[in-house]
């Protein structure tokens, strides 16, 4: 299992290399979709059985989290690249859809979808909504308190205007920044509900791939920023979006029920 895991990250990393065609540094593409592949591991191993379905969760966390979330920053801070952000988005649209199709296809032929005979206790009904609308709070705290850390000892240097930017804002920024935690919390919805993981595995894994897909995989790539500068976002991001991961999964998941395993035929309490 282990060679076939490793097999799918990089063979998965190919993808995403379609995008050198047009910007070239194919090595680092091919680094950005193996990241993408890792973080999709847990999904594909203890997820729904279906390709299909593995999917559309695939394409939806990613067109979501690292396609539309990431757009609308950067049309926020960086208003000379707004438009051209939203220019890539359609194209990242294309490349997350074959990016998508390839993992759920390759994770079907390598045969990596298993039971682990953990099944997961999650909310239902109005205390899940309330569940994503916490996470969407949670992302508004850990965006102000990392995002303030990370701007004003490290980053600050490459953004003169930035301060001025969010006090022009205003509450509106709070209310964007909360959007966008409650849109990642739904985008990894599926996945919450979904994995036959413990509640804390479950939770790292959430958290891990709003981090790579986020943030990591696409910062590798050689982007235009000093690379002190991408280094320092990639920290940044991980604060924020493995925290929220983390935040989503323990507000939506309680503490597991005794799960069956059909396998050993015993039962036997998760946590």
């Amino acid at each position: 299992m282990n060679l076939r895991i490793v097999a799918y990250c990089l063979l998965g990393g190919l993808s995403f290399s379609i995008a050198a065609m047009g910007a070239g540094h194919f090595g680092w593409w091919w680094l950005s979709g193996a990241l993408m592949a890792a973080a999709y591991v847990p999904l594909v191993r203890f997820g729904p059985r279906s390709w299909v379905v593995q999917f559309g969760m695939i394409f939806l966390s990613m067109f979501v989290v690292a396609g539309v979330c990431t757009a609308s920053e950067a049309a926020m801070f960086l208003p000379g690249q707004s438009v051209q952000a939203w220019r890539n988005l359609q194209g990242a649209f294309v490349m997350y859809l074959i990016g998508a199709v390839w993992l759920a296809v390759l994770a079907k032929v390598l045969k990596l979808t298993e039971d682990s005979g953990a099944y997961p206790n999650c909310r239902k009904g109005m205390p899940a909504v309330l569940g994503v609308v916490a996470s969407g709070f949670a992302y508004v705290l850990l965006y102000l308190v990392f995002g303030s850390i990370t701007f004003f000892l490290f980053t600050k240097q490459y953004y003169p205007q930035g301060e001025q930017m969010a006090r022009a804002f205003g509450i509106w920024l709070w209310v964007i920044q909360l959007g966008r935690g409650i849109l990642m919390t739904l985008a990894v919805l599926p996945l919450i509900y979904t994995l036959k993981m413990q509640r804390w595995p479950a939770a790292v894994a959430t958290g891990i791939l709003l981090w790579v897909v986020g943030g990591l995989a696409l910062l590798v790539v050689p982007n235009g920023m000093v690379p002190m500068q991408r280094f320092m976002h990639i920290v940044e991001i991980f604060t924020q979006n493995f925290s929220l991961g983390i935040a989503a999964v323990l507000l939506l998941r309680p503490k597991d029920l005794l799960a069956v395993s059909y396998e050993s035929g015993r039962v036997h309490r998760s946590e």
